[in-house]
């Protein structure tokens, strides 16, 4: 399937995805991919399919969805591969704004470097990029690239497109939990400083892994990695992707829910947790309701409390070979 949604996205609002990728083409086999593993490692960039077939399947399901009245903020290219080794990304995004509807892309990063690609980026109106790591080790470790790939050009490549690019930029880092970061997330935070996306998500795997291994980082490691960011971005500038699909963002009039959907993608301090539940006119013994529930849980950082919604995805299964 070409073009599938409009669905429900954190970042985008009401998405209609583009899979221009075959299943599973990549330039990485990242250990917590949730697609599968890598069944074709390339890194040269070709044709997979028809350009004009692309843009008629995308044009036909937005047609079907505004007979629906049903609204779509951004057409997104977030394929079953890495989008950027489409050859013709460039041409099916001159037809697609033919349909005057913001363009999204989530990318690996991977083939950043490379003129072309910076070239065909620039005609998004949304970037998403993903940086796990920047140093060589701990990428080799988690994003397993293509042997010919090299992070010092990935890294300066990302760059040259902050200096290009007008429109609206973020980064993705996925976390695990893995003992290996040593000082990662310092570093991480350091590049994003010098990047300056507009926003930087913190995500964790939701879904089964690839590698059975794999499992979510730690909540204690998601909030200190929040407050590294943060230290370097300022706080309204990061924000957890953890999960939650479909009402991470609802505004549902119940204060659990709205209190359950604001800590699943930012941690609250419990200052703002107080003056949040006083502008509901309820009492802190909801908080003590979702602790004891194990809804919610409370984490300390630098002396103050935070408050953040306990992922569900950890649970209390190991995965065994």
């Amino acid at each position: 399937m070409i073009a599938f949604g409009p669905v429900p996205s954190r970042r985008l609002g009401r998405s209609l995805g583009i899979n221009n990728i075959p299943d599973k083409v990549c330039s990485y086999a990242c250990v917590y991919c949730q697609i599968g593993r890598t069944l074709k490692m390339y890194v040269e960039r070709r044709p997979f399919y028809p350009t004009e077939f692309i843009f008629e399947e995308v044009k036909k399901k937005v047609e079907e969805a505004k007979i629906r009245n049903e609204t779509i903020d951004y057409l997104t290219f977030v394929p079953d591969g890495e989008p950027t080794l489409d050859v013709n990304l460039g041409k099916e995004v001159e037809l697609l704004k033919s349909l005057d509807i913001p363009l999204a892309i989530l990318t690996n990063s991977s083939l950043v470097w490379m003129e072309e690609v910076r070239e065909d980026l620039l005609g998004f109106d949304f970037i998403s990029l993903k940086v796990d790591a920047v140093t060589d080790e701990v990428w080799r470790r988690i994003n397993r690239p293509h042997r010919r790939l090299k992070l010092e050009r990935i890294l300066e490549g990302m760059l040259e497109l902050r200096k290009e690019f007008k429109g609206r930029l973020v980064t993705e880092t996925m976390l695990i939990d893995w003992d290996g970061y040593g000082k990662e997330f310092e570093r991480v935070a350091e590049f994003l400083g010098e990047l300056r996306p507009d926003k930087a998500y913190i995500a964790v795997p939701t879904r089964p892994p690839c590698e059975r291994w794999v499992k979510p980082a730690r909540e204690e490691t998601i909030n200190r990695v929040f407050q590294t960011f943060a230290k370097v971005l300022g706080e309204d500038r990061v924000e957890y992707l953890i999960g939650y699909e479909g009402n991470a963002f609802a505004l549902t009039g119940d204060v659990v829910e709205d209190l359950l959907s604001v800590t699943a993608v930012h941690p609250m301090r419990e200052s703002a947790v107080r003056e949040f539940l006083n502008k509901a006119n309820a009492n802190w013994s909801i908080i003590e309701g979702l602790l004891k529930e194990g809804k919610l849980m409370k984490l300390e950082y630098r002396g103050e409390n935070f408050y953040m919604r306990r992922l569900p995805s950890r649970g209390d299964k190991s995965q065994t070979d």
